[in-house]
């Protein structure tokens, strides 16, 4: 059987070999323990529960759903933009619901790449920005993200040939994986750079709402001319422990969202009703639950970090997100995690698997309880 090209040229996913050596570990009786994955093991929120099975009792949800998601979900996103940012945004144009954050990173550049135009993405970043513009027969262009820099881009360094070739901007922040934020200044930069080179700025906000010591990320979207030039995509995914659900959506400039609705009308047949009515549940009811959600991981990030910092590994907590991106002693993150599951059965992502400019750093989830986050320390003192 002969493969397509496009397959043959994909990277190893990350994650998917992350899951390969836990299996392997397990089946040797080694008890592992993953901070591997930002995979929330708080469970959903009751309410959000209650309202998906009654939603699945309705016959109305047993139908195919709307291609661009139900008009009531939609709203909810509007809302939550109204109430968060003080942003308005019409639901039946400027919003469109997705199968998961993933799957529009994906889609969206079979919308507006041709085979040959650049895409520029941040190196570290999520794998699919760029492995989805390969798909796409795009060219993929990373844009270095460096510790000197605060993980920021530097748009200044992009050559002259490749942006008469670019035709999207990926920026993410909070950062996955750095955990590094962004302000309002490098936002009005992007904007200035979309507009002056007439690219599309999508940008990823899956960690908008896990931040701590009272930091609030700013949008994308809350900068003036923002919506002329990109879109956000944000996800239910991580804000409410619902990676296993598959739901989000993109929000911004209408012809974006209109260009990404017409490809998903050729792919799939939009989102689960019953799992749309959960997200209206979510975003639209008390918030208390995200707030419980941040505390949860602020108390496991000061014990993670300052255990770190005893064993020698130098870090600082991040602002946001549910990472701590470790620089390691050796500069070789693959080794380092690799010796953390084989003597400790520890789970840690080296960073070279979010691209070359993530090698010399390890990725940290608190995904996991204060009690094995402990163990963890524990297991690695005199280890590392």
């Amino acid at each position: 059987m002969k493969y397509a090209e496009r397959i043959l040229s994909l990277p190893q996913y990350l994650f998917a070999e992350i899951d390969r050596k836990i299996a392997e570990k397990r089946k040797e009786g080694a008890d592992v323990i993953s901070l591997g994955i930002g995979d929330p093991d708080i469970p959903t929120p009751e309410h959000i529960i209650r309202a998906c099975c009654e939603a699945a009792g309705d016959p109305a949800n047993h139908r195919y759903p709307s291609y661009e998601g139900m008009l009531s979900f939609r709203e909810a996103v509007a809302m939550r933009y109204e109430r968060d940012y003080g942003l308005e945004f019409d639901a039946g144009s400027e919003v469109i619901t997705l199968i998961g954050s993933k799957e529009g990173v994906h889609n969206i550049n079979f919308a507006f790449v041709n085979p040959g135009d650049v895409v520029l993405y941040p190196d570290p970043g999520y794998p699919v920005y760029h492995t989805g513009a390969m798909f796409a027969g795009g060219t993929p262009y990373q844009m270095p993200l460096k510790k000197e820099n605060g993980f920021l881009p530097d748009l200044e360094a992009i050559p002259g040939e490749i942006l008469k070739r670019a035709k999207m901007m990926w920026v993410n922040y909070p950062n996955n994986p750095t955990a590094a934020v962004a302000d309002r200044t490098f936002y009005r930069e992007v904007v200035d750079f979309a507009k002056d080179n007439g690219l599309i700025v999508l940008s990823d906000e899956a960690y908008s709402a896990i931040a701590y010591g009272g930091y609030r990320p700013p949008c994308f979207l809350e900068v003036d001319g923002a919506r002329d030039v990109g879109v956000v995509i944000d996800s239910l995914s991580k804000t409410y422990n619902m990676t296993g659900w598959r739901l989000a959506y993109a929000v911004g400039n209408s012809e974006i969202i209109a260009g990404l609705g017409k490809v998903k009308t050729n792919v799939d047949s939009g989102a689960s009703q019953i799992i749309q009515v959960a997200g209206i549940a979510a975003l639209t009811s008390s918030q208390d639950c995200v707030k419980e959600n941040v505390r949860i991981y602020e108390e496991r990030m000061d014990v993670l970090v300052t255990g770190l910092n005893r064993l020698g590994l130098r870090c600082e907590k991040p602002k946001a997100t549910f990472y701590c991106w470790l620089e390691v002693p050796d500069g070789d993150s693959m080794a380092f995690a690799n010796r953390l599951l084989d003597e400790c059965a520890v789970v840690v992502t080296p960073g070279i698997g979010f691209g070359e400019h993530g090698e010399g750093f390890v990725r940290f989830a608190v995904t996991q309880s204060v009690e094995r986050i402990e163990e963890v320390l524990e297991r690695m003192d005199g280890v590392v």
